[in-house]
C-alpha cells in the first residue's frame, strides 16, 4: 500500500516547496510506502529533477502536469481572486485529485508553504467514514474581526467551524460517488460567488456538516495572537507570515531547519535579506486589501448566505 500526498504547485514555488518536501521525506516512516504527487501545468524541467531528486527509497516522487482543459471552466476572474488578490489556478487543483487518481480511496492534499515535522503517515490514518475530507479549523482568522463577520454574515457559517484548505485529508471515494467536482463546477458557473479565498469557501459550504475537524497540530498556523504549539507535527505558513520574507515569524525555525537541507537555502535567505520594508510594508496592506472585500460582499444580495436563504442552491 502506498500514502498518497498531493501537492499543487506553480513553477515559481518550487523552492518553497522543496523545503517542505524535504521536511516531509525527512519524517516519512521508513516502514512505509509514500508517493508525493506535484501538479502543476507549468512546472519546468529543471525543477522537476530538484523535487525528484528528495525523494528516498520509500518516499516516490511524481510530478503530474494538470491538463488545460480539465480546468477550463475555472476563468480568470475577480470573484475566483485569491485573498482578493491575484489570480491562480493552482489553488483550485486539490478539489480535482479524487477524479484525477481514481486508485485512491483516501488522499492527503498539503499547501506548499508548509513543514512537515511528523510522520504524514499518521495523518492518512485518520478514519474518515462518512465525512467528505478531515482538516483544521482556520486558526488565522479567529483574531481578525471582518473575517469573522465575513464567515457569520457572507458564508453563512459558524467561524469556529471554518477550515483552513491548506492541509486535507481527502475522502476520494465519497467525492466520486457523490459526484463532488460536478457539483462543484455548476456552483461556480452558475452563482460566481465573490470569494475571499475560492477553493477554501467551496470546501466549508459543500463539506457543511461533514468535515472531520482535526488536531490543530495538523495546521499550525503562525500568527500573533496566541502561542505556539510545542510539537505542531504540520506547519502552515500562511496569508503573509512567509519567514523567505519576514523575520521573527513564528515557528520560523523549523522552516530554515530544513531549508539548510536543500539546494535553495542560499537562494531562499537572498530572498529575505534583500526584501525591502516597502514590500513587507506592502504584503501587510494586502490584508486590509482582502478583507474589504467583506464590505463588498456582505450587500451582494446574491452571496452564499443569501442564496441558501432563498432555498435556490442545495449544497
Amino acid at each position: 500500500m502506498t500514502i498518497p500526498v498531493f501537492y499543487a504547485i506553480s513553477d515559481d514555488f518550487t523552492k518553497y516547496a522543496a523545503v517542505s518536501l524535504n521536511s516531509l521525506v525527512k519524517h516519512a516512516d521508513s516502514q512505509k510506502n509514500y508517493t508525493v504527487y506535484f501538479l502543476s501545468q507549468d512546472l519546468s524541467a529543471e525543477h522537476k529533477q530538484d523535487l525528484t531528486d528528495l525523494g528516498s527509497d520509500n518516499v516516490h516522487i511524481e510530478v503530474f502536469k494538470i491538463n488545460d482543459e480539465i480546468v477550463a471552466p475555472i476563468q480568470n476572474r475577480s470573484e475566483n481572486y485569491l485573498r482578493a488578490d491575484f489570480f491562480t489556478m493552482s489553488i483550485f487543483y486539490r478539489l480535482f485529485i479524487p477524479d484525477l487518481f481514481p486508485q485512491y480511496d483516501k488522499a492527503i492534499y498539503i499547501d506548499s508553504d508548509t513543514i512537515v515535522n511528523d510522520d504524514i503517515g499518521k495523518l492518512y490514518d485518520t478514519e474518515l467514514g462518512n465525512h467528505l475530507f478531515g482538516a483544521c479549523t482556520d486558526t488565522s482568522i479567529q483574531f481578525v474581526p471582518k473575517m469573522i463577520a465575513y464567515i457569520k454574515d457572507v458564508l453563512a457559517l459558524d467561524p469556529k467551524k471554518y477550515i483552513n484548505s491548506g492541509m486535507l485529508v481527502l475522502n476520494c471515494k465519497a467525492f466520486r460517488d457523490e459526484k463532488f467536482i460536478e457539483h462543484f463546477m455548476d456552483l461556480l458557473e452558475t452563482y460566481h460567488f465573490d470569494c475571499i479565498a475560492p477553493d477554501q469557501d467551496y470546501l466549508n459550504e459543500m463539506g457543511d456538516e461533514r468535515i472531520l475537524h482535526l488536531d490543530s497540530k495538523w495546521d499550525a498556523m503562525p500568527n500573533e495572537n496566541t502561542a505556539p504549539l510545542a510539537n505542531p507535527s504540520l506547519i502552515h505558513y500562511n496569508l503573509f507570515f512567509k519567514p523567505w520574507r519576514f523575520s521573527n515569524v513564528q515557528y520560523e525555525k523549523y522552516f530554515w531547519e530544513s531549508a539548510k537541507e536543500t539546494k535553495f537555502y542560499s537562494e531562499l535567505k537572498a530572498e529575505l535579506d534583500n526584501y525591502t520594508e516597502e514590500q513587507r510594508e506592502q504584503d501587510r496592506g494586502k490584508l486590509d486589501h482582502m478583507l474589504a472585500k467583506e464590505d463588498k460582499t456582505v450587500k451582494d444580495p446574491n452571496n452564499w448566505a443569501q442564496v441558501k436563504k432563498r432555498g435556490s442552491v442545495s449544497l
